[in-house]
């Protein structure tokens, strides 16, 4: 990947170029290996279906983040709020996906600082994730000083269907806590 790569909210209706283009990538995360619910082999209709599922009616509040580089869609990342009415302050960051070409070169971190920014601007003051023990998206979210609370194992089955691996949980605190809406 060369040059710059621009981070961008999609707005709804989002365009069957790009839910072509997120499917791709999400095949492309698959295929390497990424934790993101899906396993090996995961077919292009199966990937651009649950796209355009996911962005057919999300949730009041939740945003979809993508980072554009010469090529189309190289990241994305979900902000989901919480679905319990007493919790209107939090959101999960979810499905952080960096397609290979343009691993890194700083598109997960930017990703993540733009999810942040949302976040305060949508009014949220507490954000929570997880990820796999061990993998890049851990060692990034360190990084980031997100706080892990704890560790669940046999979490998940891995991309290749041939074991299980465990699952961090994280927080980080993006706003004043008696900021709730």
């Amino acid at each position: 990947m060369g040059g710059s790569v621009a981070i961008a909210q999609l707005r709804l209706p989002v365009s069957e170029m790009d839910i072509r283009e997120l499917g791709d990538l999400l095949v492309d995360a698959v295929e390497s290996g990424a934790a993101v619910s899906f396993l090996a082999p995961l077919a292009r209709e199966t990937a651009v279906a649950w796209w355009r599922s996911t962005l057919a009616a999300p949730p009041a509040r939740a945003v979809f983040l993508v980072a554009r580089d010469a090529d189309g869609i190289a990241g994305t990342v979900q902000l989901q709020p919480a679905w319990a009415p007493n919790q209107p302050h939090r959101a999960e960051l979810c499905k952080l996906m960096v397609h290979r070409r343009a691993r890194g070169s700083g598109v997960a971190r930017a990703l993540m600082h733009a999810a942040e920014d949302a976040a305060r601007a949508g009014g949220f003051t507490l954000l929570t994730l997880d990820a796999r023990r061990g993998g890049a998206a851990h060692a990034l979210y360190v990084k980031l000083g997100w706080t892990c609370v704890g560790i669940i194992p046999d979490y998940a089955v891995d991309a290749d269907g041939k074991g299980l691996h465990d699952t961090v949980v994280f927080y980080k605190p993006v706003g004043p806590r008696d900021a709730v809406r």
